[in-house]
């Protein structure tokens, strides 16, 4: 990829992360998922704003990628990314929260909206999609499955039925992105249920399967364009949770919180600067 456009997915990244901030001051009470959608905002942006075959304005098409988003607490940054690329309008995505919004707290499948799956319990997104993987395989499309998974969620046993199911069904049309910030809602993952050696487990399993920086532009686009031959993708994303704001950063407490003024403030200051915006 040109500087060009990698200086173009990172101030997608940096709008996001300022429409994510958005979102959870507007929400007040009800407060947001910061720390797990600024995890992911340059994986959804490598998505969203590079690799994804999608068309806006023929969102049911046959042959459109298709994304799950097991990690649905990753809404902020979903949202954000389908306001970039133009599924949801802005003034929409100001509904966040509200009531008769179409965009709750985690993500109700609308493929007006570009949302093709309804999270919220852990785990099952990868069944899901090894159906959609398998289906474009028989009916001979082209088009790519992608899953985006936290690492806290894989602790969840219904993930690894699905790890191998889907070499044994040879689905190389299928990617899974785990975005591995180390922290989950209860605290350190691997002190709630150790992951040790993922890269391992997921090569044992017979996946194609590497280890990157997860806020890496580079590294994530060049990850995502692989495509192997009779088995599925496995990309190890190591993030931080809460990235882009100091406050946040590695914080368990983050994981779902409201957000005052001056917390608002000052993250909308630190991500501006760090983004020159």
């Amino acid at each position: 990829m040109t500087a060009e456009t990698i200086q173009s997915l990172r101030q997608m990244a940096a709008r996001m992360r300022l429409a994510a901030l958005d979102l959870a001051l507007g929400a007040g009470r009800n407060g947001a998922h910061l720390g797990p959608a600024m995890s992911c905002m340059e994986i959804m942006a490598a998505l969203y704003g590079r690799v994804l075959r999608l068309d806006k304005n023929n969102p049911s098409w046959n042959d459109r990628d298709r994304f799950l988003a097991s990690k649905a607490h990753c809404v902020l940054a979903h949202y954000a990314a389908l306001a970039e690329v133009g599924f949801i309008s802005r003034e929409e995505l100001a509904t966040f929260e509200k009531n008769g919004t179409r965009l709750a707290g985690h993500p109700a499948m609308n493929p007006d909206l570009g949302l093709e799956y309804s999270g919220g319990s852990l785990g099952l997104a990868i069944g899901v999609a090894i159906g959609m993987a398998v289906d474009a395989k028989r009916k001979g499309r082209a088009n790519r499955v992608f899953v985006l998974s936290g690492d806290g969620e894989l602790d969840e046993g219904s993930n690894w039925e699905g790890f191998m199911a889907a070499p044994h069904l040879k689905l190389d049309n299928l990617v899974v992105i785990v975005d591995k910030n180390k922290l989950q809602y209860d605290g350190p993952t691997e002190e709630i249920m150790a992951l040790g050696d993922l890269a391992a487990k997921m090569r044992s399993f017979n996946w194609q399967t590497s280890e990157i920086d997860g806020h890496d532009l580079d590294q994530l686009v060049a990850a995502l364009d692989s495509r192997p031959e009779g088995r599925p993708r496995a990309i190890i994303a190591h993030t931080v949770k809460g990235k882009g704001v100091s406050f946040m950063e590695n914080v368990r407490e983050w994981h779902h919180s409201t957000l005052t003024q001056a917390q608002y403030d000052q993250a909308v200051k630190e991500v501006k600067e760090a983004a020159a915006l």
